[in-house]
């Protein structure tokens, strides 16, 4: 990380609780979990965990996205929530403001991805040896020089929606990796998870949340 940490101290911002999980809404800025050094140790894990002692880490979020993030309050629900991610049978909306006017108004990108060891961690596209990497899109509206668009990713590798955007040719505004000149150059990334769907781990019952964007 070339800047110094500075997490937003912002409240917890929890948008449902129950028996099973919680979920609250990630501000951007804020690790998910701990990095490497008592410099990185603040995240949304511990201050999770500082509210709910009992929380279980399920999935991640990039420290510059925004957004919903689910975690358990028992091992059965970690392993049942874990699970739903990883045979993708969990749906996930994303919001992003990118470079440029996107055409067509909807479209797939199916790019396969590998990590850039050298430039790590930043992720790049490989047709030989990257993984199997597919997100929808669907353009909202243009807004100047800019679109905002809607992000369906169908996979869930690291960096997946930053990108493919960028190899459309439409970085995410903010992003410190895949972004260029003026495109870099907004106080955030401008990328926030919109909205889960999921089933309860107990009794299966398909659940959504939700949380707006702040840009």
């Amino acid at each position: 990380m070339s800047e110094p940490y500075d997490p937003p101290q912002t409240p917890l911002d929890v948008l449902h609780e129950d028996a099973q999980l919680i979920v609250v809404n990630k501000p951007s800025g804020l690790l998910s979990v701990p990095g490497r050094g008592e410099h990185l140790a603040d995240c949304l894990l511990t201050r999770v965990q500082a509210a709910f002692a009992q929380a279980l880490l399920v999935h991640r979020l990039d420290r510059d996205t925004s957004g919903v993030m689910v975690f358990a309050q028992t091992q059965h629900a970690q392993r049942h929530l874990s699970m739903q991610f990883e045979k993708r049978q969990t749906r996930k909306t994303y919001v992003a403001r990118v470079i440029g006017q996107v055409e067509p108004k909807t479209g797939t990108i199916d790019l396969p991805l590998i990590v850039d060891w050298p430039n790590r961690p930043r992720q790049m596209v490989c047709h030989e040896t990257g993984k199997p990497a597919v997100t929808d899109w669907r353009v909202v509206k243009h807004e100047g020089d800019t679109s905002r668009v809607r992000l369906f990713p169908k996979t869930g590798r690291s960096h997946q929606l930053r990108v493919h955007m960028q190899a459309l040719g439409h970085p995410i505004l903010g992003d410190p990796f895949y972004a260029d000149g003026a495109a870099r150059d907004y106080p955030r990334l401008m990328l926030h998870s919109e909205e889960l769907r999921l089933k309860n781990p107990e009794g299966g019952v398909s659940m959504k949340f939700r949380a707006a964007p702040e840009f």
